[in-house]
Parts: structure tokens; C-alpha cells; sequence
């Protein structure tokens, strides 16, 4: 494992889609992510022909496998993981590599890291890089986490790498926060992303993922970075910049100028839409119906100018 305009149009739940119905599809169990000439796009695990063609690289994102919870919500979070593993070792054309955006475990205990590592390594993708969240770290400020999963990245947890033309940055935003406050990067990592990208080209396609997301999904629950506007600044001349994150169990788009930003579903199980619940946490939904809130998505990169999109598909 490694470490490392268009006009607005407004949707029925009320979030922002501008400019996304030209580049987003979703549905749920991960993201697959095709690369080509400079420009990511996704598809759903299910067309893999479509998400193939023409790509210069393929990568997966999942996120949140809590695994250890043994819940109504899902008492096997094992399997549900080890299925989202299946359907990526599935496809006719394996993705370069894994992203996982943190939450791997749910108590943070040796056990569960174990666990994780066992199945990530059932996972035929050549590389994986995680990133941190809250679960990850609560028993030990993230000391086995990063002996785990991050021996090569700095500070608690932060690194960036290049991939065929992207440049790729892994931060931690959970390091800190109260429990149910707002992420947040600090001065130490928001002095290091200022650094990291004051060489690079403008036109060089920069992924960000984190755990909670760098927008402020619902701040009332935590669902936000405090300081993302300014980790975000210092990106504002790149054409293309795409932010993935996970934390709310949930697929959610947003775009602003030239960013896009992309929440991914769990592995383990759901959360209730912003608002909806008195509080966030893991949401009961009959058997039946649970593979189908629980996800991976898929991206593809292609160069040509637009932005990177996600098709997020579910298990069910």
C-alpha cells in the first residue's frame, strides 16, 4: 500500500447541479475514475466498456468501511466491503489504483486495522492510498493508522503523488475536531498544500480527497471544513480540480467555478440526508434495501478540456 459557467439548475432536494448534468452520473458502490489525455471521467462498475475507452488511467474510490460496527444498521460491514472489492476485481480492466477516503475502521483498534489490510489486499488494484477519518484515529491521535496506512506521508497524515499527467493530494481534515464540529486543516497542512502546488502548471489536473468534505454540506452536523476556502485558494488558477470525500455516507455533487466536489457512499451503511434526522449517524433501512445506499465510485480520466466526472454506484 502506498501513501504517500453553466447555468444554474436547481434539483428537487434542493442542491446545487450547475454544470454537472454534462459530467456527473451517479448511482453508488464506488467510484471508478477513467484518466485520459489530462481529463477524469467516471462510470458505473456495470459499464466497464464505456469506462475503458479512450482513458489514460482508470482509479476507484471507497470510503467509510467502518470496519468493527456491528449494528442494526449492518452487522457485517466485512462483507459489504469485501463485496465493493469484488466488483472492482471484476472489472475486464483493472483501475491503476484504490483511493480510500478514510473511516477504514471504527474504533481504530488493531483488530479492525488488521482486518482492513486483509481485505484491501483481495483488492487487485496495484496501489492503494487512504486518507484519515475520525474512526481512524480516536484511540491513539492516529499513530497506527499512519504505521498502517501512512508510513510515507507527513504530519498526520498528509502527502501528495503524480499520476500520468494528475497530480493527486491526500489530506487529513479530522485531526483535532470536536465531535460533531467542522473539519479542519490548520496551519501547519494549509502552509504545505501552498507549497505543494505553487510549482505546477495551471493546466495540470489537480484530485483532492479528505475525509468530511471541503463544502459545507450541512454544518449543523459537522458536514464542512472550517478552513477549506483557503486550502481551496491556493488552487483558484487551475483549470480542473475535483475534491472527493466521504464522511456522510452519501452520494452529493456540488460545483463552484472550477472545482468539483464529490461525497461518496459508504461500504457499511447509510446516513440520513442533511436535516432530515434530529442528528447524523448510521441509519436503519430494511435488508432488503441496504445494498442499495452502499456504493464505490468509479473515475475516468481523459484529457480534453473538461471536468473530471463521477459515476458512484450502489451494491444493491
Amino acid at each position: 500500500m502506498k501513501t504517500p459557467d453553466s447555468s444554474p439548475e436547481q434539483s428537487p432536494d434542493g442542491i446545487d447541479r450547475r454544470g454537472f448534468l454534462e459530467c456527473m452520473a451517479w448511482a453508488g458502490t464506488g467510484v471508478l475514475w477513467s484518466i485520459s489525455g489530462g481529463i477524469l471521467s467516471s462510470t458505473a462498475l456495470g459499464a466497464e466498456t464505456a469506462t475503458a475507452t479512450g482513458a489514460d488511467f482508470t482509479f476507484i474510490q471507497i470510503s467509510d468501511s467502518h470496519i468493527g460496527f456491528n449494528k442494526p444498521a449492518n452487522t457485517d460491514v466485512a462483507a459489504t466491503c469485501r463485496e465493493s472489492i469484488a466488483r472492482i476485481n471484476a472489472l475486464p480492466t483493472q483501475p491503476d489504483f484504490l483511493l480510500h477516503t478514510g473511516d477504514l475502521t471504527h474504533l481504530s483498534e488493531t483488530a479492525e486495522f488488521d482486518t482492513m489490510a486483509e481485505l484491501l489486499k483481495e483488492c487487485r488494484t496495484k496501489d492503494v492510498f487512504c486518507v484519515p477519518g475520525e474512526h481512524d484515529i480516536l484511540s491513539d491521535n492516529g499513530a497506527q493508522y499512519r504505521e498502517r496506512f501512512g508510513k510515507k506521508s507527513m504530519g498526520a497524515g498528509w502527502y501528495s503523488f503524480d499520476s500520468k499527467g494528475v497530480h493527486f493530494i491526500g489530506l487529513v481534515n479530522v485531526a483535532n475536531i470536536k465531535e460533531g464540529g467542522l473539519g479542519i486543516l490548520g496551519a501547519e497542512q494549509l502552509a504545505w498544500i501552498e507549497k505543494d502546488v505553487a510549482g505546477l502548471s495551471t493546466s495540470t489536473p489537480i484530485v483532492v480527497f479528505a475525509h468530511i468534505p471541503l463544502w459545507a454540506v450541512y454544518p449543523q452536523w459537522g458536514w464542512g471544513t472550517d478552513d477549506a476556502a483557503q486550502a481551496l485558494g491556493y488552487m483558484k488558477r487551475f483549470g480542473s480540480v475535483t475534491v472527493l470525500n466521504g464522511h456522510i455516507h452519501q452520494a452529493m455533487q456540488k460545483v463552484e467555478g472550477n472545482v468539483t466536489f464529490h461525497t461518496a457512499r459508504s461500504t457499511a451503511f447509510p446516513q440520513p440526508a442533511p436535516g432530515s434526522a434530529p442528528k447524523a449517524g448510521p441509519m436503519v433501512v430494511p435488508a432488503d434495501k441496504l445494498r442499495s445506499v452502499l456504493g464505490l465510485s468509479t473515475v475516468k480520466y481523459v484529457e480534453s478540456g473538461h471536468m473530471l466526472a463521477v459515476v458512484d454506484m450502489p451494491l444493491g
